[in-house]
């Protein structure tokens, strides 16, 4: 019954995501402001800070939370061209802490585990490395996923997850980058794999 339920309850904060899309330019605030804020379920997202492709604040928030664009692919001229392709995420600064160490090439240090929202999902990365850009570029091409919606756990111990399962087709959480102090769980929810291609 507990999975059923969990179950209905991501259906239902999945279905909200996509609603409301503004019209404009993908560089421009209200465009930014949705597809960044709506990474998370909406009482997180709503009231979350939001920055801008630059870095700026778009919107200051009252929860501790900050919703960002997630890509590490330069932007091109005049924004995403989707919210898939922005990858937004949203975390607390915990969450942010995680982020800022990873994508420095440290070892993240935090002092709990953290949650990430990416309810846009994002357009690829190979499961077992770090900072492979390109399905070309892996080196097992049947380890690369295109995610959809989820929410990622980011423990403080990466030892925790060592013999949590790799295998993102099973449709339960998996762990992302195994063995490395990268790891991370992925939690699947309604339309994670709306964008992964049949093998």
């Amino acid at each position: 019954m507990k999975k059923f339920t969990f179950g209905l309850l991501m259906t239902a904060l999945t279905s909200l995501v996509y609603a409301g899309e503004p019209e404009g330019p993908h560089d421009g605030a209200d465009w930014q402001l949705w597809a960044y804020s709506s990474a998370a379920p909406t009482p997180l997202g709503s009231n979350a800070t939001v920055l801008a492709l630059d870095g700026s604040v778009l919107r200051k928030g009252s929860n501790g939370w900050t919703c960002m664009v997630g890509n590490p692919r330069p932007a091109p001229k005049g924004g995403w061209a989707s919210a898939h392709d922005a990858m937004p995420i949203c975390t607390d600064q915990v969450g942010m802490k995680w982020m800022s160490d990873f994508m420095a090439g440290k070892d993240p240090s935090i002092e709990r585990d953290a949650y990430m929202w990416m309810l846009h999902g994002d357009v690829g990365e190979d499961n077992t490395t770090a900072g492979i850009l390109n399905k070309a570029d892996a080196a097992d091409p049947s380890q690369w996923i295109e995610s959809g919606p989820h929410l990622m756990m980011l423990p403080r111990d990466p030892s925790s997850l060592d013999g949590m399962d790799d295998d993102f087709n099973s449709g339960a959480p998996y762990v992302m980058f195994p063995g490395t102090p990268g790891a991370h769980v992925m939690i699947p929810v309604h339309g994670y794999y709306d964008y992964q291609a049949p093998e």
